[in-house]
């Protein structure tokens, strides 16, 4: 295990709780948070990304890119050479196996996303390819208990419960299925 992950490891033992932020708002107001020591990033563009996690990285968080969500990135593996050299990030989240698999070889941090919609997604986390093994898997939207629980047993790779997660039962229902933490945009869970 490397640095960046033991801190990130360190970081949700110790709060559970990631904050997902949207704009500058939720940005300026996250990085004044003690309690927030994670920081996914769903917002920005190839122009303004090194400054948004700059801001993260000066506030003393951890920075995580989704990648997906990024104007001006594509789907290509180059992208994650742009972020590596472009920005201070510490990682990645994506729903791309093959973005998971160029940041690992760039040593960088890495959550792949999975949205269950139906039994077919499940499945594609059961037949995840060998090669791509990313530090954790987020799971959305968060607030299925029973099937975090599954996705739990299904793989060894910790799991991170994200979307919809709105309140006190929602992040204690994720965590007691299994998930290591949660992600979620809601400032009012964020000081949970």
């Amino acid at each position: 295990m490397n640095i960046v992950e033991q801190q990130f490891y360190d970081a949700v033992e110790s709060d559970p709780v990631i904050a997902a932020v949207k704009n500058m708002g939720d940005l300026k107001y996250c990085c004044v948070l003690e309690e927030i020591q994670v920081v996914f990033i769903l917002f920005g563009d190839i122009c303004t990304i090194a400054d948004i996690v700059k801001k993260v990285k000066d506030a003393g968080k951890i920075a995580m890119i989704h990648m997906d969500l990024i104007v001006g990135l594509s789907s290509k593996e180059v992208t994650v050479d742009f972020i590596k050299g472009n920005t201070m990030a510490d990682g990645i989240i994506t729903t791309k196996p093959a973005l998971v698999k160029r940041a690992k070889e760039l040593n960088l941090f890495t959550v792949l996303r999975y949205f269950l919609l139906d039994s077919m997604a499940l499945e594609n986390i059961r037949q995840q390819p060998c090669n791509v093994k990313p530090d954790f898997i987020e799971v959305l939207p968060g607030v299925m208990p029973k099937l975090i629980k599954e996705v739990c047993h299904i793989t060894r790779i910790p799991i991170i419960a994200g979307g919809l997660i709105s309140d006190k039962e929602s992040v204690v229902s994720a965590l007691s299925a299994g998930a290591i933490a949660v992600s979620t945009s809601n400032r009012t869970v964020w000081l949970m």
